[in-house]
């Protein structure tokens, strides 16, 4: 069996990047972009155009085996007016495509913005409480687990979201402001196995934080370490 085609929307975002590199080893990538388009690597497919287009998305979709959904405005300060195309009509387009086009797998972008009010509680988190956003940004990525949901029981799909915390580089930790990123960090490494080990699992749903093996973590990821099989290799504790 040949190596399976990924797609990736938001191919010119900060994680979206770090997957074109880290993935293009594994896969056969084709890349969507929006307004910021990237010089294309030999190899590389590159499709243009937005998310929330259900034309662009269905033609991006075609003839694929998993997409990657990175796409959208990742402020937790965005308004609603932004959510509402970027993520919402976003995710939806981008379900609805992979329906239409018989692409069973979605990794989901989804945000720890989620449940961002445990957080403020000093609550530790597992995927399994209820949602508790933070932002329209939160609610947004809220709405995009359970139109997940929705598209698994409904439609056969296959979704797995990742509630991504603090992705940022080495550098980031190691000059940081203040110590949430401690308890928060996911290191380029550790997304870019997430996200493969998500693809690759045999698991029709599930939710999961994207975190590294952070001594201070107080998000939960025993579930992608049992049901992914995701081996974390890296912990915020060692950069401090």
């Amino acid at each position: 069996m040949g190596r399976k085609k990924v797609l990736i929307t938001g191919a010119a975002g900060r994680i979206g990047q770090v997957l074109r590199e880290g993935l293009k080893d594994r896969y056969d990538l084709r890349l969507m972009y929006h307004r910021t388009v990237l010089e294309v690597a030999e190899g590389e497919e590159v499709v243009l155009g937005s998310v929330a287009d259900m034309a662009a998305i269905e033609a991006a979709v075609d003839g694929v085996d998993a997409v990657v959904h990175m796409a959208g405005d990742p402020s937790t300060n965005a308004s609603w007016e932004s959510v509402l195309e970027k993520n919402i009509q976003g995710v939806y387009c981008t379900y609805e495509a992979c329906r239409k086009k018989g692409v069973k797998r979605v990794i989901f972008a989804s945000t720890n913005h989620v449940t961002g009010f445990y957080e403020q509680d000093g609550v530790y988190t597992t995927p399994e409480l209820p949602e508790r956003p933070d932002s329209l940004y939160g609610v947004s990525k809220a709405f995009g687990e359970d139109l997940g949901r929705y598209y698994v029981d409904e439609h056969g799909l296959e979704v797995i979201c990742l509630r991504i915390g603090s992705f940022q580089p080495d550098s980031a930790v190691i000059e940081r402001q203040g110590d949430r990123i401690l308890s928060t960090w996911l290191s380029h490494r550790d997304c870019v196995q997430l996200v493969w080990r998500g693809i690759e699992a045999d698991v029709r749903f599930g939710i999961y934080y994207g975190i590294s093996a952070n001594t201070r973590a107080y998000w939960d990821i025993q579930s992608a370490r049992q049901e992914l099989g995701y081996a974390p290799e890296d912990d915020a504790e060692r950069l401090a």
